[in-house]
């Protein structure tokens, strides 16, 4: 009924926009392959370097500390942590924390500004918050054909596929914490004499910090959960002992390796929410 309409060819347009951005940006995706990946690498093989029980006393410290003193995080920390190393995965563990770790901390400092800046700009938060939308709703295996395109397989793709995923939540919770932030605590501020940089700093993200620290939570939880995904272009870790288990069907290997994402999942996710309590 409706073939007298010429298909548009948007497939092809993506196609030849890909290759102009990476035709043209060459100068700076080549650095960033090769540059940041040495320094990831570096970073890992370091991370796994550190004896493990030292790694495993400082976590079960840290964890007893920011719980109040209480044992229950530091224990399970200790037996989650022991039992990765048991069964011969610590090594990936440091990986897929060393990809989480620079992953999360590059959305939160792109994603606090920007949600400063929309929460500051009616104009930026019509602009931005499609974006975001945009961006939460795209499926994540997406992700990865921009990544592969610019910066070929291995972990900076994975990781550049995570900041694209992890990022919005950071974004929408600062921009919402700020806005938040009670009238009169801003209009006292104003009467004081505080400059914009004073009232921002002293006095809204003080005030929004729990909301901005719940987005960040989310942020360093869906980074992780693009580590099976992220498997997939080569990123290093758990997620691609999970990757090659269903591959070959080995179910117990995929268990391991499972059960040690998800024993990192529960700890970092403590650990951020009791960071979030403690301030």
């Amino acid at each position: 009924m409706l073939d007298f309409i010429p298909q548009i060819p948007i497939a092809d347009w993506i196609s030849r926009l890909t290759d102009w951005i990476t035709d043209v940006f060459a100068f700076l995706f080549n650095p960033i392959k090769n540059q940041f990946g040495d320094f990831m690498e570096w970073f890992a093989e370091t991370l796994a370097l550190i004896p493990p029980i030292i790694v495993i006393i400082i976590v079960a410290v840290v964890a007893f500390f920011i719980t109040g003193k209480k044992f229950g995080l530091a224990v399970f920390s200790i037996v989650g942590l022991w039992l990765i190393y048991n069964q011969g995965a610590w090594e990936e563990l440091m990986s897929t924390f060393a990809l989480v770790l620079i992953a999360s901390l590059l959305s939160v400092i792109i994603g606090v500004p920007i949600g400063i800046l929309m929460s500051k700009s009616k104009i930026a938060e019509t602009i931005i918050t499609p974006i975001l939308d945009f961006m939460q709703t795209m499926p994540a295996f997406v992700y990865l054909i921009p990544a592969v395109a610019f910066f070929s397989i291995g972990m900076v793709p994975g990781i550049f596929a995570s900041l694209i995923f992890a990022t919005p939540p950071t974004v929408r919770f600062t921009n919402l914490g700020i806005r938040q932030v009670s009238e009169e605590l801003v209009e006292a501020s104003e009467a004081f004499g505080s400059t914009g940089s004073q009232k921002l700093f002293k006095v809204e993200l003080p005030m929004a910090k729990s909301t901005i620290m719940a987005g960040i939570n989310q942020t360093v939880m869906l980074s992780l959960s693009m580590v099976v995904i992220a498997s997939m272009i080569g990123a290093p870790g758990l997620g691609r002992d999970v990757l090659s288990s269903l591959q070959r069907a080995q179910v117990g290997t995929g268990f391991v390796a499972g059960m040690g994402i998800v024993i990192l999942a529960i700890i970092i996710d403590r650990f951020t929410q009791n960071l979030n309590k403690s301030n």
